[in-house]
């Protein structure tokens, strides 16, 4: 079990308890949208990355995804919008390449910046590190939103390349919380969940 006594505010390692799984939500998205950007001086959409061990329920990654974009930059401050395949993506949302493309050269677990919209088109810009790659609205399917993203499958999606800040979740539900995504913090680790849970994980 880690020694979470007392961590200093400087600190690279948290662990924030909650043991109810219906409030880890609104406690995630107040660190990614205040506290981790005031505190550490990071881009909470480019810099902070959650991880979650499920695509479903109130910690998964739609709720989380649905939760933390709300928050994070109103949409009428954003350029313009689509919404396909079950997601609504505007322009500086941060997205994840779900399947292999190997004409365009991105691959499963890449991770973009949507750079523009055009809806005459029907074309969405997004950039990946430094190139820009263009996606008909038919193709947006492959990209999902990734500001809350599975532990699982990241090419590992949650343990190559590394972000300034990883802050994977635990929960209730879970006998064996998964926690091989906490090599995926450069400089900041932030654990939310149950004591018992990361007992369960660290054993």
């Amino acid at each position: 079990m880690p020694d979470m006594r007392g961590a200093e505010p400087s600190s690279d390692f948290h662990f924030v308890e909650r043991d109810d799984p219906e409030k880890m939500p609104a406690t995630l998205v107040k660190l990614v949208q205040e506290r981790i950007p005031e505190r550490f001086g990071l881009d909470p959409i480019r810099d902070v990355q959650v991880l979650c061990p499920m695509n479903r329920g109130s910690l998964g990654v739609r709720e989380l995804n649905t939760a933390i974009t709300e928050g994070i930059e109103p949409g009428s401050t954003r350029s313009a919008s689509v919404e396909r395949f079950g997601w609504r993506f505007q322009t500086r949302d941060k997205v994840i390449q779900t399947e292999n493309d190997y004409d365009k050269e991105v691959f499963n677990g890449d991770i973009g910046i949507v750079e523009r919209i055009d809806p005459v088109e029907h074309e969405v810009t997004i950039r990946f590190d430094e190139r820009l790659v263009k996606y008909d609205f038919g193709e947006l399917d492959e990209v999902a939103l990734a500001y809350a993203i599975t532990i699982h499958n990241r090419r590992d999606r949650s343990s190559g390349g590394g972000d300034p800040a990883g802050d994977p979740t635990l929960h209730a539900p879970a006998t064996q919380p998964d926690l091989h995504g906490i090599t995926r913090g450069k400089r900041l680790l932030v654990l939310i969940g149950q004591r018992k849970a990361l007992g369960i994980a660290s054993a």
